[in-house]
């Protein structure tokens, strides 16, 4: 059958499932009838940049929650009921809960590349398919972390505080925010991924001697550009500088606890951009407090946003930033089109680009989410 659909198309109010719907109306070139095109209904927890809303409106019937303030967990629950598709973000609890409220769902989209978020094996089990976004912003998370780590090293924020306040009285005071120097320093890198390696690059321009740890040791055989692989207490008892990179799981909640920042030297730096939770928060704060460790540069927090009580708000050597590890428009536009790309693949009825969990065709073949 050739089909000849409007552009824009014909929108017709038909009956569909017991109710009234906004439908699409195709037409046979060869026999000119006219038959409806039902269309995935898909769901977005936040509005994401172009071009991601706009490739979904093209090809499903698309709601976006606009709202300034993170959606409820009613709304959720309500909003999904009917849905085909979901795209999500990290801020998004995807557990039973809300797979129960939607029975029609067959796949979940991530606007992230971690998707602690989500409870995978419930997904998995029900034929679910998830879609995530590596690769795309390891060069911008990279780029932060580094910018973290100068900027902890240098007192980069307390300056900028310091000037604003007026206290600076434009002379030179040898003794004025003496901070660490980076150049040649020592860098323990924790998690050797995509976006580790792209830390171990950025450190190569300061002429810093890298380390590295990963639960895994996906890469400890071959060095990484002069790499050094270590276990992780050596690798935290020998640097000047350490960066979190490794995913959220079981096995890395507080991976960085009470024993291992005492086994840091009183004057190294800690830069987090990876989850919050892999570092005990409270340990940390600690530290920092007994000057156990001169400071910490953090995109990520145990809880988010940061309390407003959390003492870390208080501490002039601690830099905070609010989870923007990704936040460049290059990248957030690439991360908006790799969600859209997966889930209008998977509602093709094809694997999606970046594919979580390939062990929920067992459970229900591709071809039984085809819709497009």
């Amino acid at each position: 059958m050739e089909i000849e659909q409007s552009c824009p198309p014909v929108i017709r109010l038909v009956w569909v499932d017991k109710g009234w719907a906004r439908t699409y109306i195709a037409r046979d070139k060869a026999s000119g009838k006219e038959f409806v095109i039902v269309r995935p209904k898909v769901f977005v927890t936040r509005r994401i940049p172009s071009p991601g809303i706009e490739m979904l409106s093209k090809r499903c019937d698309v709601t976006v929650y606009d709202g300034a303030q993170a959606l409820a967990r009613e709304d959720l629950l309500k909003s999904i009921r009917d849905k085909d598709g979901l795209v999500c973000i990290p801020e998004d609890r995807i557990d039973r809960e809300v797979l129960d409220a939607a029975p029609s769902l067959k796949a979940i989209c991530t606007y992230s590349v971690g998707y602690d978020h989500i409870d995978v094996g419930e997904a998995t089990k029900r034929g679910i398919f998830i879609g995530y976004t590596p690769g795309v912003l390891t060069d911008a998370t990279a780029d932060l972390a580094f910018a973290l780590l100068i900027a902890t090293a240098r007192r980069i924020s307390e300056g900028d505080r310091y000037v604003r306040a007026g206290k600076w009285q434009g002379h030179f005071d040898p003794m004025l925010m003496i901070g660490e120097s980076v150049w040649e320093a020592t860098l323990g890198i924790v998690g050797f991924g995509r976006i580790g390696r792209a830390v171990a690059t950025r450190a190569g321009g300061f002429r810093m001697k890298v380390l590295y740890y990963d639960p895994d040791r996906l890469v400890a055989e071959e060095p990484w550009r002069g790499s050094e692989y270590r276990d992780l207490d050596d690798l935290l008892g020998a640097s000047d500088f350490v960066s979190i990179h490794v995913p959220y799981s079981r096995q890395t909640h507080h991976l960085i606890g009470e024993r291992e920042l005492k086994l840091m030297k009183p004057t190294a730096m800690l830069i987090n951009t990876s989850r919050g939770s892999v570092i005990d928060e409270s340990a940390l704060v600690e530290a920092l407090k007994a000057d156990r460790l001169a400071g910490a540069g953090l995109d990520v927090y145990e809880r988010e946003p940061l309390d407003i009580n959390s003492p870390l708000l208080r501490m002039e050597n601690v830099i905070l930033a609010p989870h923007i590890g990704s936040a460049t428009r290059t990248t957030r536009m690439k991360m908006a089109e790799l969600t859209a790309r997966n889930l209008l693949a998977a509602l093709r009825g094809d694997a999606p680009i970046h594919w979580l969990n390939p062990d929920a065709a067992k459970v229900r073949a591709l071809s039984a989410a085809k819709m497009l």
